[in-house]
């Protein structure tokens, strides 16, 4: 089996009948989870990715590489269907390397996560990602092909519940009964499709629009998992930029309000099972199996109050959450 590198990528590229010639190869991080490898030609640019079995975390973590299947039907299936932005066109897969190309997000695209971080607060990324995200609910609500096609969690059990939710629930113990109330509450609810990692870096921004990216974790499921999880990052980043609270609790009211506006009828509880998802997620991010690199000790400090006191005193007001 190959594993894919700046040096063996254009002979990859070429048994798959693309001209590698004068090619440039950049290795971009990949996060945990992946190996990706940005490709510049004359003819195209594209998105080279291939999942890896042991992820780059401190702790013990395998999972299946197999996931980068899912992303691949994942891009397939969203296809016209998001609206607001949109996923990028698969080209092709190859299943006896594990690795997928896509095409590439427009030149000058950068992660909505460095944008937050350089203090561009555009309230147009916000509502983007809400409206992809209510529209990727609203397109697989109870949909017989999404259930079939993405019904199975294990990959979501493996990259999100464990090292999330039961990990956390092990080291902190006053808090597993929350956690676990919370997996089996998330665990019956199947009724639409679920990134698994709708994030602020996973969203790409540039003049032509917002792109979602990484689908590997894509599976029929909760989706207040991704609404909660798209908030949380917004709380985290403003524990981490408390002068930049108000402009980030903004952000998160526009997210909201966008994804209600997308979401179908009966789904309304979704706004509100999102903040069940919130206090775990947060604590989760300090103690977990992937804490948030950018929070310093007294940073995760406070990230472990604010999670703790919003799973005794539970509220679904986006300011009172941020004022905490």
């Amino acid at each position: 089996m190959i594993e894919l590198s700046s040096g063996n990528a254009a002979a990859w590229l070429v048994r798959h009948g693309m001209p590698a010639g004068g090619a440039r190869f950049d290795e971009l991080g990949g996060g945990v989870s992946n190996k990706v490898i940005r490709v510049e030609a004359a003819a195209f640019r594209a998105v080279l990715k291939q999942s890896l079995a042991k992820l780059r975390v401190e702790q013990e973590w395998i999972a299946d590489r197999g996931r980068i299947f899912r992303e691949a039907a994942a891009m397939r299936w969203v296809e016209g269907r998001l609206r607001g932005g949109q996923a990028p066109r698969l080209l092709w897969e190859d299943r006896e390397n594990f690795a997928i190309a896509m095409e590439s997000a427009p030149s000058g695209a950068e992660m909505w996560k460095n944008r937050l971080f350089g203090e561009e607060f555009d309230p147009g990324c916000a509502r983007a990602a809400g409206r992809m995200l209510g529209s990727l609910i609203a397109a697989s609500w109870n949909d017989p092909e999404a259930r079939r096609i993405f019904g199975d969690r294990t990959v979501f059990w493996q990259l999100r519940i464990d090292p999330y939710y039961r990990f956390t629930a092990d080291i902190v113990p006053e808090c597993a009964d929350y956690f676990h109330d919370l997996i089996e509450r998330t665990g019956a609810r199947k009724v639409s499709l679920v990134h698994g990692d709708w994030s602020p870096k996973n969203l790409l921004v540039s003049s032509e629009g917002v792109w979602a990216i990484d689908w590997e974790v894509i599976h029929f499921g909760d989706p207040s998992f991704d609404a909660g999880f798209l908030l949380n990052h917004l709380l985290l980043k403003s524990i981490a930029m408390p002068q930049h609270r108000a402009d980030l609790t903004h952000l998160a009211e526009v997210f909201i309000a966008a994804l209600g506006e997308e979401l179908p009828a009966g789904a309304e509880w979704i706004e509100a099972a999102l903040f069940e998802h919130l206090p775990a997620l947060l604590l989760a991010r300090v103690d977990g199996k992937s804490p948030a690199e950018y929070l310093d000790a007294g940073m995760r400090d406070r990230a472990r109050s604010i999670a703790k006191g919003l799973m005794r005193e539970p509220t679904a007001v986006v300011k009172e959450v941020f004022g905490r």
